[in-house]
């Protein structure tokens, strides 16, 4: 059995460290590219397999899960990976513990890539919730057009509440469909444009945008679009953050990559 940390050697005699990153993300894609020109280091890309299209990576991909936390760790043995990268989305919590348990189980460190929040600027009409569930109480009974920007996974817990009218956006067809008596879907896949989003909401005459605090440029488009036409936003936060190697950006992960598998190897002497 290789030990953890010790890295493997290709051909030519080279020390090669084998990443797991765990992507779906445009972080997780941006890192994978910075990282696929090197040579001492061999990176696989874990997508979850959710999207029905995924965009093409400049890395091997493997799909699927893992098989919950021991399926990782046994993983993480059998490929002789040296360091988890874990660049998953910021609400994707479940990979992220069982990234974190199966490293540890392994004795391999995992560092957190998870970009920043959006913060509240002037303008901004802000209902900040910690869960799906406190955003559709959030909306009240009154009937209202709301916007839910959300993604498909969690946006069938909007039928607790069918007296609004739903316009949901996501990658992929929400399946099953809400039971909600109004509701249409658009399909589309960021970045979405400040101009085209004011347009969107403008159209669909909302009253509200429900959406989660990802962070990043691809989708802050309708926040801005909000602020611009006055609306209120209901804006789930994200749960709090765990202790460990953490990076907000591709830059700030890079040196700590470096570091972390030079920690590794001399663990591994």
């Amino acid at each position: 059995m290789v030990s953890q940390g010790s890295g493997t050697r290709d051909s030519a005699g080279l020390d090669t460290k084998r990443i797991l990153l765990l992507g779906g993300t445009t972080e997780a894609r941006d890192l994978a590219a910075r990282l696929a020109a090197r040579t001492d280091l061999a990176v696989t890309l874990s997508l979850a397999g959710r999207t029905l299209d995924p965009a093409p990576q400049p890395v091997p991909v493997r799909s699927g899960g893992f098989g919950g936390v021991q399926g990782l760790e046994t993983y993480l043995r059998d490929e002789a990976v040296d360091l988890i990268v874990d660049a998953t989305h910021p609400f994707a919590r479940r990979i992220s513990a069982n990234a974190g348990a199966a490293g540890e189980a392994a004795g391999i460190p995992v560092l957190r890539l998870e970009r920043f929040g959006w913060d509240e600027s002037d303008g901004d009409r802000w209902t900040r919730v910690p869960s799906v569930r406190a955003a559709v109480e959030a909306l009240g009974d009154v009937p209202r057009r709301v916007f839910l920007a959300i993604g498909r996974q969690e946006a069938k817990a909007f039928d607790a509440a069918p007296q609004h009218r739903y316009l949901v956006r996501s990658v992929d067809p929400v399946v099953p469909p809400l039971d909600a008596p109004d509701v249409d879907y658009i399909l589309a896949r960021g970045p979405f444009a400040v101009e085209a989003e004011v347009e969107l909401l403008k159209r669909h005459e909302t009253d509200v945008v429900v959406a989660k605090n990802s962070g990043g440029e691809a989708t802050y488009g309708k926040i801005v679009a909000a602020r611009i036409l006055g609306l209120p936003v209901v804006l789930i936060e994200r749960a709090a953050e765990s202790d460990g190697n953490r990076a907000g950006t591709v830059e700030e992960a890079l040196p700590l990559i470096d570091h972390l598998l030079a920690s590794g190897r001399k663990r591994g002497v």
